[in-house]
C-alpha cells in the first residue's frame, strides 16, 4: 500500500560485524534501490560503544534520509527485506552483535504502535549514536512526544561517540 504522497523518513544504519564501513556501505545502497524511495542524504559515521553486552566490538552508525511514497508498515517491511538481503542474522543475546541493523527512526509526524513498528522510533531520544548523526541532517525535526532533534540532542551525552 502505498501514501498519496511524498513522506520524508529517517533510517540508522548500524553494524559492528564484517566490516562495518562495507556494511554500511552496502546498506546506503541497498535504500538507494528501495521502491517508491529516493535516498536524500547520509550523514557522517559515528563509532559508538555497544548498549547492552560490552563484550563486543565498537558500533559504526549513521542516519539517512529519504523520501518514500510507500506508507510506514511497507517501509518497514522493505528495511527488514533489505537486512535479509545484507545477510543479517539475529543477535543471540538482546543488543548483541550484529552485522547490519536498520531502524525506522521518525515517518513524517506519525506516531504508530503496532505489533512490529513503533513510530517514532521508542529509544530514539536516549540514543546519542542516533541523535548525533539525526542532527546533522534534521536538526529542527520535531519528534512527536520528545520535542526537537537539537534540543534533544543537547540532552544526550555523546561520550564514546568519534566521527568515522
Amino acid at each position: 500500500m502505498s501514501a498519496s504522497s511524498w513522506t520524508p523518513a529517517w533510517i540508522g544504519l548500524g553494524s559492528n560485524l564484517d566490516d562495518p564501513p562495507r556494511q554500511l556501505d552496502a546498506a546506503t545502497a541497498a535504500l538507494a534501490r528501495l521502491p517508491e524511495t529516493r535516498l536524500i542524504a547520509i550523514a557522517r559515521r559515528y563509532g559508538s560503544d555497544p548498549v547492552g553486552p560490552q563484550d563486543q566490538p565498537r558500533f559504526l552508525n549513521t542516519v539517512v534520509s529519504v523520501l518514500t511514497t510507500l506508507d510506514a508498515s511497507a517501509l518497514h517491511a522493505a528495511l527488514r527485506a533489505a537486512e535479509h538481503e545484507l545477510g543479517k542474522v539475529a543477535p543471540v543475546v538482546r543488543f548483541g552483535p550484529r552485522r547490519i541493523d536498520l531502524d525506522l527512526l521518525a515517518y513524517g509526524q506519525a506516531v504508530l504502535q503496532t505489533e512490529t513498528l513503533t513510530l517514532p522510533h521508542p529509544r530514539l531520544h536516549e540514543r546519542a549514536f542516533v541523535l548525533y548523526p539525526l542532527a546533522e541532517l534534521a536538526p529542527d525535526l520535531w519528534i512527536p512526544g520528545r520535542g526537537r532533534v537539537a534540543t534533544l540532542k543537547a540532552a544526550v551525552r555523546g561520550d564514546g561517540l568519534t566521527l568515522q
